[in-house]
């Protein structure tokens, strides 16, 4: 089978979505299917664009043996929500030459969101004759409304309508948590339409690995309890419960906090950090991801945190797969879905949102058993092997699409 994959976020850049993209590319390749991908010239999170694709309207470019066709976008870093449509949207109609320039294709898999990208998909699935596969990892307009980022009723009611016009225009829908596929049943949505393509781990890539000393003297870690968080820094992690845990173990000098990404609430942090005097908190922006197992060998837990919200009782975020993929146990400071996955694997800690003395009493229980935390580490290392690895999910995959 041939597949064309839209998405406007690709490695070189660094993130959830790049990840996930580019395993489904790489695991629908090794199953003998062609892959090409139409993407934007890398410019997220930093809003920069390397000077390698600085000046160019479109490209074909290689990344670890993908075609990929790279297209003109507006780039943002932070800013007003109107700079980041002008972002979604610019590559939304250059996108258009990148599918022209393509070859024909059985499938058109579009990745959600920006919910904008589906337009051209439509368009694109009609120009190439290929049926259209809408991939969802996170609701929108519902998530934005929730987190309190769109508020006009206007624009709420056209891009809801937007929605439900993508979704009877694509032969499948694929969702990355079971939340998202059971709030499309409870919409009417036809099970036959659902697929589930949910995040999954490169095990060859995340592995146990003792302790990277060079990397431990070089930040000063030596005989530290040490605390990971990687990945996005936005609104909806809540990431000051992080920072008033690690005030609440300021005195315990043994506790340190390192925090490895970027993202819109990156400054907010480091200067809440900073009025708090936390010298117990590191921040060292994004990390290529063949070095983050490296990062993880450091780490005593791994945090990940949520905002209390409804919304998010659906959601299974995909930076809890690395560390357990790395052996590393979890600390999830969530709701819902996830933390039936986390006791299902024993892979780790589960606590409620928003709740900084929780997820200090967390950290020091796991302090006072560490062989508790290195058992909760292997059973989540287990517990990926068994049921996470992106080959077989890939394959899984294809075969709901081939049932049909």
């Amino acid at each position: 089978m041939r597949f064309l994959i839209l998405t406007q976020y690709f490695p070189p850049e660094t993130g959830a979505a790049q990840v996930r993209l580019k395993e489904l590319a790489k695991g629908l390749q090794r199953l003998g299917h062609s892959v090409t991908v139409v993407t934007a010239f890398p410019n997220h999170p930093s809003g920069i664009i390397p000077e390698q694709y600085r000046g160019h309207w479109f490209m074909r470019d290689e990344v670890e043996g993908l075609t990929v066709l790279r297209t003109w976008v507006y780039p943002v870093q932070r800013g007003r929500f109107w700079k980041r449509l002008l972002n979604y949207f610019s590559f939304t109609f250059s996108s258009l030459w990148g599918i022209a320039q393509a070859g024909s294709c059985d499938y058109l898999f579009v990745e959600s969101p920006p919910l904008f990208l589906g337009m051209t998909a439509v368009i694109g699935s009609w120009l190439k004759r290929a049926r259209l596969i809408f991939n969802v990892s996170d609701l929108w307009p519902e998530s934005a409304v929730a987190l309190g980022l769109v508020q006009n009723h206007t624009l709420i009611r056209l891009t809801e309508g937007l929605e439900s016009w993508l979704y009877r225009k694509s032969w499948k829908l694929a969702a990355v948590t079971l939340g998202i596929r059971e709030t499309w049943l409870k919409r009417g949505i036809p099970a036959a339409k659902i697929t589930f393509l949910p995040n999954g781990v490169n095990l060859d890539l995340f592995q146990p690995q003792p302790p990277h000393e060079p990397t431990l003297r070089a930040l000063g870690l030596e005989g530290k309890f040490v605390l990971i968080y990687a990945g996005t820094m936005g609104y909806a992690q809540g990431l000051e419960t992080l920072l008033e845990a690690a005030r609440i173990l300021r005195a315990e000098p043994h506790y340190r906090f390192l925090f490895l990404g970027d993202g819109t609430e990156k400054p907010k942090l480091e200067a809440m950090a900073q009025d708090l005097h936390l010298p117990n908190v590191q921040f060292l922006g994004f990390q290529p991801v063949s070095e983050m197992s490296r990062y993880f060998s450091l780490a005593a837990a791994s945090i990940v945190p949520l905002k209390k919200l409804k919304l998010f009782e659906g959601a299974r975020p995909s930076k809890i797969f690395p560390a357990m993929g790395c052996a590393v146990p979890l600390i999830y400071s969530g709701e819902g879905e996830a933390v039936e996955l986390i006791q299902e694997a024993q892979a780790g800690v589960t606590i409620e949102p928003e709740n900084p003395q929780a997820l200090a009493e967390a950290i020091r229980s796991l302090y006072a058993l560490p062989d508790q935390g290195r058992s909760l580490g292997v059973n989540g290392r287990h517990y990926a092997e068994k049921n996470y690895a992106w080959d077989s999910i890939v394959a899984n995959w294809l075969g709901e699409l081939e049932a049909q």
